[in-house]
């Protein structure tokens, strides 16, 4: 019995013998008031007990399943620092950035948003290099590939590589930051925030508990497609001067279908073999590209075969509609 409670029945005990002689209300209440602070003690206890269960359970998990190897790199500590981070990303989208900019001009930001593009379009072409040479050149299996969570140098590149693509992701948040200040609130859809929010936090899995191995194929094609994607962005970002040098536009919609259907199948098929990889991973991935081919196949049939008659979807409503992270 814990000590608070002891002194409290101990002392309840002493009252109650008193009842035979005097009985004063005074000691019945003080009874009642025993019994009511045993039944609140008992009850804070069994939630403090469930509270800390929680917590135990979670750090378990975390010390049972995280790469020890990245839990020191930035924002690796724990889920904390990255649901700040994009609670005020969405806060800043959706709330503050908009009331903000309600009376004010929008920035132009030409050479902030060329500067980034290249930055990006610089940052994907390393992300293919390192993916390719850590790995998926001529180590990686593309039917079953486990992770490494040894010490070998090539692991440690890929969980790096990993970590370099997860703070691609975290810089992409600026995507939604140049529609704010552009007063581009059209842009700033459901599945925009969605995709962006979302990106994020699966990266920030994949650095934490799987650094390497069967999913971080997708890293490798995504970044693939950025290279292109963001030079259309770069080209069409210069000026309508240069307009005519996006005749492949449509083509940029059907290389993230290609891309879709690649990670679909990927993923899709190591969930009926033998393989040491997380089959739910394996699902969740699959289930997140059949969406986005779903929905980029919508796109691509609305802008590129029903409006094929109509005027040219203009390079801004790629970048609106179109623009796959």
């Amino acid at each position: 019995m814990p000590a608070y409670e002891h002194l409290v029945v101990v002392r309840a005990r002493r009252i109650n013998s008193k009842v035979h002689t005097y009985k004063t209300r005074r000691d019945l209440v003080y009874l009642k008031v025993c019994d009511c602070a045993i039944s609140d003690f008992r009850m804070n206890g069994a939630n403090l007990g469930y509270n800390m269960s929680i917590v135990d359970s979670y750090n378990r998990f975390m010390e049972r399943n995280s790469d020890p190897r990245t839990e020191n790199w930035w924002m690796m500590s724990g889920p904390g620092p990255l649901i700040t981070l994009l609670a005020s990303y969405l806060y800043f989208c959706t709330s503050m950035g908009p009331r903000y900019m309600r009376d004010r001009k929008p920035y132009s930001l030409k050479n902030t948003i060329v500067l980034y593009n290249v930055s990006q379009i610089l940052m994907s072409i390393y992300l293919v290099y390192e993916g390719l040479v850590a790995g998926w050149w001529n180590d990686y299996n593309f039917s079953c590939q486990p992770v490494d969570y040894s010490d070998n140098p090539k692991a440690n590149r890929m969980a790096a590589a990993v970590w370099w693509y997860f703070f691609a992701k975290v810089v992409e948040l600026l995507d939604t930051v140049f529609f704010v200040l552009r007063k581009k609130n059209r842009q700033i859809s459901f599945l925009h925030l969605y995709h962006h929010t979302m990106m994020p936090i699966c990266a920030w899995i994949g650095v934490k508990f799987l650094p390497g191995g069967h999913g971080s194929l997708l890293g490798v094609i995504n970044s693939f497609i950025h290279v292109i994607m963001y030079t259309y962005y770069l080209i069409s970002g210069l000026g309508p001067q240069y307009q005519k040098l996006l005749w492949w536009k449509s083509h940029v919609t059907t290389l993230q279908l290609i891309q879709f259907c690649i990670i679909f199948y990927h993923n899709f098929t190591v969930m009926f073999c033998d393989c040491n990889y997380p089959k739910f991973i394996n699902f969740l991935l699959s289930l997140n590209s059949g969406a986005f081919l779903y929905m980029f196949g919508n796109f691509y049939y609305k802008n590129y075969i029903v409006d094929k008659r109509q005027p040219t979807v203009s390079s801004s409503t790629v970048y609106k509609e179109g623009k796959e992270c």
